[in-house]
Order: C-alpha cells, then structure tokens, then sequence
C-alpha cells in the first residue's frame, strides 16, 4: 500500500489546479497557487529558524515526537491553513489550541506540548503573555493582526512581514510518511493529551486511501492530481467548526486533497447561523460540515425562519459529536434533495464509520455499518466480538493508528494494545455488535454513569431527552448519591417561552429508554457551556449538577 505525506500530496493538487480557490472567506478567494505559496514561506520561516525534523521515526517510541512543534493558536481564516500546511512541508508537527483555554490550562498545554513557535491571533496576546514566563522552553513568536487592536508582544514578529520576508520557493527538504500529524483531545472529560499520527496512517484513516467520489486506491501523487483535476473542483464545504477541532481540520485536508474549496463563514467568533446561510448561498457551497446537535440545532431554526437560497447544496456531513434522528428528520424536511452524512470517529481512530440518510428514509441515531478497519472487541479487551454478541464491548480500529499519545508512555499502552498480535486503537467508546453486523455506538465510557450497579450512557439519556419539543439542548452527568452510589442528572436548557415539568421529560425518556436510565434530578439552566466546536464539558456539568444537589438539600 502506497503511503502519503500531507504536504506532497497536496502541493501535487496545487501544481494540478493551481488558479482553483482554495480558501474563501469574506468574498476573498485564495487559489491553490496563492495558499501554496504563502505555505511556502511559512514553511521556510520554520526551516531558517532550525525548526524541523531532528530524530526520525525509526529511532523512536510511539510516545515520542522527533519533530518541532508549531502551535496554532488561531480562530479560524485562511492563517490557519496556510501555518498547518507550512508546518508540514517544513517537517514540522502544528497543533491545536483552544482559544477557550484560561491561563493555567494554556499554560499545561504549552509545557505538554513544547512547541518552538506559536502562531496566535493578536486577540489572545494578553492570556499567552500572562504565561509565556512560566513556559519551560522558549518559543519564537509570530502575531497575527486582528481587529482587537491589541500591540505585538515583545519578542514577537507579525504574520505578513514573516511571510513578506521569507522564500517563496518549495522548501528543498525530502519528507515522509512518517512525519507527524499532531491533535490535542479536547479535554472536556480530562486533561488533553497529544495524539501522534504518521501522516502515512493519518491519510488512510481520514482520507481514506482513494478520492472522496469514489475510485481506485491512490498510488502515486500523480493519480492524487489527476482525481483532483476530474473532479472540475465541485467540493465546496463551509467550515463553521472552529479549526482547533479534529473534524473541522479534517474537513479541510480532505477538500485539500480532492482539489475542493473550503468555505469560511464571515463571523469566526460565534456561531452565527444568518452569516452561515449568507454564506452558503453566496458562494453556492455544496456541503454544510457541522459537530452534533449543538451546531446543527440552531443552523436549523434560522433556516426555518429565513429566505435563503441552499438550491447549491448536496450534502449535510456531521462529524464529532451526535446528530439527533428528530433533528435529521427536521434537516431532511428543509432539505429534502440532499442526503445527511453522520460519521463516528475520535481523534484517536480517525473515521471509522458513516451512516446515511436522505429524504423518505427513517432517520436514526448511533447505528452504523462497520466499514473497514473498524471493529467491536470484548469488555477485556483480549479478543474481537462477532454479529449478535450479547452484552457490551468497545469501539475500536485496526490498522493505519495512532502512534500514541505524546509524552505518555502508560495511556498510549492502554488506548492502542495489541490483540492476538494485530495493534488496536480503543479510545474508550462502548459498542454494541449486533445481529445484522451493524454497530450500536452507546458513549464515551468516561462519562458512563454507574447507578446502582447499573451501567448508564449518559449520550443515550441525552438524546431520549432531546426528543421533546421543548428541550433546546441537555447535558447529562452523574453525581454522588448515598442511595445509588452515583443518580443520573440531566441539566437541560428549554426553548425560549417553553415550560415543561419533570414529569414531562420523564414520559419522553420512557419512550426511548429503560426505566432505570432515567434522571433522578432536572437541573435547568439558560445556557451549557460547550466546547467552541459544541462537545459537552461534562466536567463543568457535573460541578453544576453537584452545586445544584448541595443546594437543594440545605
């Protein structure tokens, strides 16, 4: 099997159809050549500074990283693009910041990650530099001007004069398959970890080895450009997910390496739906890219409530995060000539599988095909499970996985083992594997609820509750009990003007699940606190829930 380096393949799309746009954002469109050439100079930025490769992969354990580190600090706009595509050709591993991050949690990150240069927008100066004497090495800085209005650090260098002052020519350094791809878990159930991928790995997991449209396995860069010239550059995906987000990232490589275009919304601070649709019917994109119901749920209510022109659109991908069967239906009703694209996947497995629905077919949450390379292995971990297996196993992915996890030797030995001598990635999904060969996605077991010696998926109560018409959004938690050891709480957030009682979302939940899931207590809030691509952060949930249950007993 052919392997690929992300750089090299898609410098052969951009040689292939260097006037097609790239990037667009805010009416201005960057072709193949612009993005090419301003990764370029980025890259031998990197290569002037020393930053590159240093050890290379065979002298290495999955843990570790031969490679500098660029961090990408960054909302979303074409900067982003350009420094992670600069970043590989220059044999340099970019990573993910969350710009949501206080001092304390940019400061661990920082010093997980060691990065020798950050690339930040200049809205985030003042929380980096509140930091930057705690960081145990010392990064070069570069700045990226924004409207905040906020000075260039001390020390630091601003983005276009980097790039005004560097070479624009290919760097003339030789890459691998083996070089990094670096993403940071987002955290909301535990400390970030950095996952290490080869690209060579990374390119058959996300990319899946062959064009997007369909056809033979890649075998050389050369049939990479010859796809992307076939296609006439008909992907053109907005990207409304923050680009600090695996998916959202993803999205965009895969658009890079099929010749497409991806679309930025106007407003990159917030999701704002009216600029979302504005944009789309601006650009005529063809696939909307959303993270679950938080994202898709509002997109959908200013859909019902605008004119807009969406004749462009074909697809309506969701990726990260679960798309509720009541939501697809109300997609399918606005949409009905495009079809919903709902993958699984972790940053760990990359994609491992995708479920299909369209207009005239019962939409459906948490069951999927399993596609090549995934599968369901037993509560031990010690062998694979078969068709109809009673009782619950995990998610898991073989061949083409993660290297580890950066710096820890111990996690990465318990997320990728190694079974009857093929290695795995288990990231903590639990499955089901049933009769027909399809897999039953149940959650992420770290957020798995153990009440009274039952356990419970708090993503399965989540959607029974998501049913009913006045909820807008619902994390679910555990908390202490004397009773259960651990009772079921449901913070929930209703429509505006909606009232609804306890009981009624308890006779919603008996519809859809058993009686023993259902909450034991209702927390509601005006608002949850997500991620900026919509995951929960069930840490901050189950601080709320254990606040509402102290208050509630004084």
């Amino acid at each position: 099997m052919t392997e690929f380096n992300l750089a090299d393949a898609i410098e052969a799309v951009a040689s292939a159809v260097p006037d097609r746009d790239a990037v667009i954002r805010r009416g201005r469109h960057l072709s193949y050549a612009e993005l090419d050439e301003r990764a370029n100079r980025f890259a031998n930025y990197l290569l002037d500074h020393g930053l590159t490769v240093h050890r290379e992969r065979d002298d290495l354990a999955g843990h570790e990283s031969g490679q500098d580190h660029v961090a990408q600090y960054l909302r979303n706009g074409t900067e982003y693009l350009e420094t992670m595509l600069g970043a590989y050709k220059a044999r340099v591993a970019p990573f993910n910041v969350n710009y949501r991050y206080v001092e304390e949690e940019l400061l661990y990150l920082l010093n997980d990650a060691r990065p020798g240069l950050i690339v930040f927008h200049a809205e985030f100066a003042p929380t980096l530099a509140a930091v930057l004497g705690q960081v145990d090495q010392s990064p070069l800085l570069v700045q990226v001007a924004d409207d905040s209005g906020n000075e260039l650090l001390p020390g630091a260098v601003d983005y276009e004069t980097v790039l005004a002052t560097a070479s624009p020519e290919r760097p003339d350094i030789k890459r691998s398959p083996d070089d990094l791809y670096l993403l940071y878990t987002g955290g909301t159930t535990g400390m970030p970890k950095g996952v290490l991928w080869r690209q060579g790995d990374f390119f058959e997991a996300v990319m899946r080895g062959r064009p997007v449209f369909g056809g033979d396995r890649y075998e050389s860069t050369d049939d990479i450009a010859a796809a992307a010239v076939a296609n006439g550059g008909v992907m053109r995906t907005i990207v409304i997910a923050p680009l600090m987000h695996g998916a959202a990232q993803w999205g965009a490589l895969i658009g890079f390496v099929n010749g497409g275009t991806s679309v930025l919304p106007s407003i990159v601070s917030h999701l704002d739906p009216a600029d979302v649709w504005r944009t789309i019917e601006q650009e005529k994109v063809v696939s909307v890219s959303v993270v679950g119901d938080a994202m898709a749920r509002p997109l959908v209510d200013e859909l019902e409530a605008g004119d807009y022109d969406t004749s462009s659109l074909g697809a309506f991908s969701n990726g990260g995060a679960v798309l509720n069967a009541g939501l697809k239906d109300r997609i399918l009703e606005l949409l009905p000539n495009i079809m919903i694209l709902d993958a699984v996947g972790s940053s760990e497995t990359g994609f491992n599988s995708t479920s299909a629905s369209a207009a005239g077919s019962k939409a459906t949450t948490g069951t999927f095909p399993l596609e090549a390379g995934t599968v369901v292995v037993d509560e031990s971990m010690s062998h694979l499970l078969e068709p109809g297996h009673e009782g619950i196993g995990w998610m898991a992915r073989q061949a083409s996985v993660p290297l580890g996890y950066l710096g820890d030797e111990a996690k990465t030995a318990r997320t990728f083992p190694v079974i009857d001598g093929v290695r795995y990635s288990i990231p903590g999904d639990r499955a089901r594997l049933l009769a027909d060969g399809t897999m039953e996605l149940l959650g992420r077991d770290a957020v798995t609820i153990n009440s009274g010696g039952e356990k419970i998926f708090a993503e399965e109560v989540e959607q029974a509750l998501a049913h009913h018409p006045s909820v807008y959004d619902v994390v679910v938690v555990g908390r202490p009990s004397e009773r259960w050891g651990n009772e079921v709480v449901a913070i929930v957030v209703l429509r505006e003007g909606h009232v609804v009682t306890d009981d009624d979302l308890l006779e919603e939940c008996g519809r859809h699940i058993a009686r023993y899931k259902f909450p034991k207590f209702f927390v509601y809030l005006p608002e949850l606190v997500r991620s900026p691509a919509g995951k929960a952060d069930y840490r901050w949930a189950r601080e709320r829930a254990i606040e509402q249950g102290a208050r509630a007993s004084e």
